[in-house]
């Protein structure tokens, strides 16, 4: 009986379910000043929160269902896409990120 309710417990807390991330696509590019630029595709039908950072400059943001944001672009053209710090999960589950802007 004990085994079994491991096991119950276990599948719980690893099963694809509880550890599934939303889907989204980065796309990198350079703007004319050279700068490595970055914006992130919503590819699912729900809204996401979604989180950027190089060098300690951080955006916070709300992406639509199905949406792209803006560019984000860095301050050194010394940095290069490894330097981003990307991260988006579903909105439902970061209420906190309701105040941050749309797009």
């Amino acid at each position: 009986m004990k085994i079994k309710s491991a096991f119950y417990i276990f599948f719980l807390l690893f099963s694809p379910a509880s550890t599934a991330l939303p889907k989204f696509t980065l796309i990198f590019g350079e703007s004319k000043q050279g700068f490595t630029q970055v914006k992130i595709k919503n590819e699912t039908l729900t809204a996401l929160a979604c989180f950027v950072a190089i060098d300690g400059y951080q955006k916070k943001f709300q992406l639509r269902a199905k949406s792209t944001s803006d560019w984000i672009t860095s301050t050194d053209s010394r940095f290069n896409y490894q330097h981003f710090k990307t991260w988006c999960d579903y909105l439902d589950l970061n209420p906190n990120y309701r105040l941050y802007p749309l797009y």
